[in-house]
């Protein structure tokens, strides 16, 4: 049974002569290339938040632990400036050497991820660069929480804790 008619129903799409079955198939490859790219987006996101986190976790405890070394640094008479410098001295220490440790792991895995990119080299410069200069100004940025709280620690209570 053919329908003459194909508008009285909506959801049927009138057949047009311009455009041809692999026109049809690359559209939708397109398409599903899209929906893709939107996963890994959210992926990387994801993954990025968890960095943040973890971070941020890592500068917590290690600020924690070295309480009583800033109180006596208080205590001294370090200034707050100090205190902060030194947490986020720390905290870029480690973020250089977690970026030069991913760095030397992704060169040694270009050749898994060659198949893995579209439009961009395995050994692009330029990613590279702004990957981890991402990275470092994430990683300053979840250090600044525990530096503050560092800066803000009373020295009395410090030095009773231990």
């Amino acid at each position: 049974m053919r329908f003459r008619n194909l508008e009285a129903c909506p959801g049927v799409r009138q057949p047009q002569a311009s455009e041809s079955p692999a026109r049809e198939s690359a559209k939708l490859e397109n398409a599903e290339l899209q929906d893709a790219d939107l996963v890994n987006a959210d992926l990387s996101g994801v993954a990025l938040l968890l960095a943040a986190v973890g971070i941020y976790g890592v500068m917590s405890y290690s600020v924690a632990q070295r309480g009583h070394e800033m109180g006596v640094r208080v205590a001294l008479g370090a200034g707050r400036a100090n205190i902060l410098w030194l947490v986020l001295g720390q905290s870029l220490r480690l973020t250089a050497m977690g970026l030069l440790t991913g760095l030397a792991g992704s060169l040694l895995l270009t050749r898994l991820l060659a198949s893995l990119l579209f439009d961009v080299k395995a050994t692009d410069p330029l990613t590279y660069l702004v990957v981890a200069l991402f990275l470092a100004v994430v990683a300053q940025a979840a250090s600044l929480l525990p530096a503050w709280r560092a800066t803000n620690i009373d020295p009395v209570n410090a030095l009773r804790q231990e």
